[in-house]
């Protein structure tokens, strides 16, 4: 594709460094997004390989590594069979798991998969995108290409798709889907406005653009006039010109909630854009006035003070998502619009999305809000990159501007666990139209091609966009040589995140966090030192997520004694962490922290044998987070990645401190025991035990209810938290005074049972063979 931009700088993200059957976990219902994507995906069977080998050093196999140490016979032979496996594999996963993650087939052949590249144009596959023909040699954004259609998917991606779905399996499976999604909305109504408080008709908006987008699809690779007639037939409704009312006339696409505006502005544009040479010349110049009308003049207005246009100048979704709308519907209708306003709404939105949105990717690649805000923001970014390409032939700085946005994608792949993110802080309204189908457009942009491989898999991937920018050229195994841990170091950020395999849903993922408690555009929690922890295949220390956006005061956080750090949901007692004196975390704090891996890779096979002295540790220094009360949290991987330690020391605190866990198991106590200094979590027919080390000061597991501590301030009038049902606290009481707190974990890994007890280290000594 034309306008390819090179990495910021030649160091691969990938080197930066500071199966039993699985079921549905209640984490799905109540601690993860209740985010529904509308993509039907196929769920195949798949068992996949795990090897915790106590006495293996490195990750080689007893395969080939390549043909140089084999006769020439031997080579030929092996070459025949690996074009042969590869050929039968097709899609790398065998299918996807209940969380929606790929699952890969058992393999220690290191030469199926391979690294991540991007192969060469060939004559004969992998087949490749044509080159684009549009190089403007002095592009402007307001010059557009001739012909249409003109945005993200030019006319010569169209006529090229169908021989590339007949070569690429991947290619060919999304094809099917989107037929399958849009087809399934041929005798259904168009979507009825609906406004849902502080979230606005925002999901309305992004359905309708799903719609928008399948039946786009779907009308111009088959042809069929049925799919362009049920689209003009939903258009027709969300322009407040059906039968049926939709939203306030002359205001109907709610411009008080400024996102609904922008996702109703894009559905449009690419209604218009995509399915142009159908429309009737009376059809194109309506669609053109609902776009200038109900989008476009509304973002001039928000450009020119009106109280809606707040989101200029912040750096996150809001943001990106409504100058991508603006921009994208603008590209549209640019020589049709009378006007002018498409061109005046352009020479407004650029600059300021090259000054905002791409601030929403922090210096290390961590999106500014949550991880499941990243979704809206690089949606929108992605779009709106992708179209200036297209139409225009530059993206006018918005993949460099911010030198470190190509390693949002780093921060996606690492903040996804084993059985879904790590999901602190908000997650947003439903995602709909919003997926992480940007990785594929930013694996081609940034030359990462481990990005496009990973998404490739995923069950959103079906979607039109990505399947535009989809490289089918690219090539190998996503993980291959990437390291399992990461630490994000960036001073608002700061986190850490650690692992067993890339491939094997059913090992270890633990992630925890420190940063700052504000500056987070009121979506984060008061949280440092939170933590999650999956194991096979379950999550056993979970994240609450949202509480009820319509909430009295929910996004007011600006300072302590704000209505938001009343909701539990967002409280220090409703995470994973400890609370002092059952108060919330100092807000303005900024806890100094320390990462330390071993550096472990994992190589193209998806069978991996951990090393035994292969470990990872994050720790925070949370003083200044408990407004002085000496505090340092570590947490770390034992014995071969088999065993999690999570250790507080804490010094001379003035009060009673408790230490909480959040987890949808069952959790059972020893009936030997009167210490209660062990606690069972068994989770959908999987075990996590949870031992009290070096205990001192009566110190023993109990549990609590998730709900508000009794001597909380109440909560505004008309307020209320919603319950956590199946959700229990495991807790410690800890009293005054001095204590090292020492938790280990030890998952039941299906026939290993030589766990160990690991040595007393202050969390301020650790180091990688501190634990030795």
């Amino acid at each position: 594709m034309s306008g390819r931009s090179a990495p910021p700088s030649e160091t691969d993200p990938r080197e930066v460094q500071g199966k039993s059957p699985r079921h549905t976990s209640p984490w799905i219902k109540f601690g993860v997004p209740v985010a529904v994507l509308i993509i039907v995906g196929a769920v195949l069977g798949g068992v996949l390989g795990t090897q915790l080998n106590k006495s293996s050093k490195n990750n080689n196999s007893s395969h080939p590594q390549s043909s140089t140490s084999l006769s020439p016979q031997q080579s030929s032979s092996y070459a025949v069979s690996l074009s042969s496996a590869r050929e039968k594999l097709g899609r790398f996963a065998t299918g996807t798991d209940t969380y929606g993650l790929p699952e890969y087939p058992s393999t220690t052949d290191p030469g199926l998969f391979g690294t991540p590249t991007f192969v060469p144009p060939q004559s004969s596959p992998p087949a490749a995108w044509p080159t684009d023909s549009f190089k403007p040699s002095n592009p402007q954004p307001t010059v557009v290409r001739s012909g249409r259609p003109r945005l993200i998917a030019p006319s010569y991606k169209w006529n090229a798709l169908p021989s590339l779905i007949s070569l690429d399996p991947y290619l060919r499976g999304w094809n099917d889907t989107i037929f399958g999604n849009a087809t399934a909305v041929l005798n259904v109504p168009p979507k009825a406005f609906f406004l849902d408080g502080s979230s606005g008709a925002l999901d309305t908006a992004r359905e309708i653009k799903v719609r928008v987008k399948n039946l786009a699809y779907a009308y111009r690779m088959s042809n069929d006039s049925k799919y362009a007639e049920r689209l003009w037939e939903e258009l027709l409704n969300a322009s407040g010109n059906g039968t049926t009312s939709f939203g306030t006339a002359g205001d109907n696409w709610n411009s008080n909630h400024f996102l609904d505006v922008a996702e109703f502005t894009a559905a449009f544009a690419l209604a218009y854009d995509w399915v142009y040479d159908y429309w009737s010349q009376p059809r194109r110049t309506a669609l053109m006035w609902s776009i200038i009308s109900l989008g476009i003049n509304k973002g001039v207005a928000a450009y020119n003070g009106a109280s809606y246009g707040w989101w200029r100048t912040v750096n996150g979704n809001w943001n990106c998502v409504s100058n991508s709308g603006m921009i994208i519907g603008s590209l549209a209708i640019l020589n049709d619009d009378p006007t002018g306003a498409a061109t005046q709404m352009l020479n407004l939105a650029l600059p300021n999305a090259r000054s905002n949105c791409d601030l929403g990717v922090s210096n290390d690649g961590t999106w500014v809000e949550t991880a499941n805000y990243w979704y809206f923001g690089n949606t929108g970014h992605a779009e709106m990159a992708s179209s200036l390409l297209t139409a225009t032939g530059s993206d006018y700085q918005l993949l460099k501007s911010n030198p470190n946005f190509y390693l949002t994608g780093l921060y996606h792949i690492y903040v996804t666990g084993m059985t879904s993110l790590f999901n602190y802080g908000d997650h947003g309204p439903n995602k709909f139209s919003t997926t992480a189908n940007c990785m594929m457009f930013y694996g081609t942009q940034y030359n990462q091609p481990f990005y496009t491989l990973f998404q490739r898999d995923r069950i959103d991937a079906s979607e039109p966009t990505g399947l535009f920018w989809y490289d089918p050229s690219v090539s190998g195994g996503w993980w291959d040589n990437l390291p399992l841990d990461h630490y994000f170091s960036n001073n608002t950020d700061q986190w850490a995140s650690m692992r067993t395999s890339w491939t094997d849903n059913d090992g270890l993922y633990v992630a925890m966090k420190a940063g700052t408690n504000s500056g987070h555009q009121n979506h984060n929690d008061l949280d440092s030192g939170d933590f999650v922890l999956d194991a096979m295949g379950q999550r056993f220390a979970g994240e609450l997520g949202s509480a009820d956006y319509n909430a009295p005061g929910y996004f007011d956080g600006g300072n302590a004694s704000s209505p938001r750090w009343l909701y539990y949901r967002k409280r220090t007692e409703g995470q994973n962490t400890l609370v002092v004196n059952r108060q919330n975390q100092v807000l303005s704090a900024f806890p100094p922290t320390n990462f330390d891996s071993s550096n472990t890779t994992q190589g193209s096979s998806t069978v991996l044998s951990i090393p035994q002295d292969s470990t990872a540790f994050f720790t925070a220094d949370l003083t200044n987070t408990y407004g002085g009360t000496s505090i340092h949290r570590g947490i770390r991987l034992l014995n071969g990645r088999r065993q999690v330690l999570l250790q507080d020391d804490i010094s001379n605190a003035a009060n009673a401190i408790q230490w909480r866990m959040h987890t949808n198991a069952t959790v059972k106590f020893s009936t030997t025991s009167t210490t209660n200094d062990t606690a069972t979590l068994e989770l959908a027919g999987k075990t996590l035990v949870a031992q009290l080390l070096n205990v001192k000061n009566g110190l023993q597991f109990s549990t609590a209810a998730p709900v508000r501590y009794d001597s909380d301030p109440p909560l505004p009038a008309g307020g209320t938290d919603p319950e956590n049902l199946g959700v229990t606290v495991l807790v410690v009481n800890i009293p005054a005074g001095s204590n090292s707190v020492q938790v280990v974990f030890n998952p039941q890994w299906v026939g290993f049972n030589s766990f160990i007890s690991p040595k007393s280290v202050p969390v301020s000594q650790w180091s990688l063979r501190s634990h030795d």
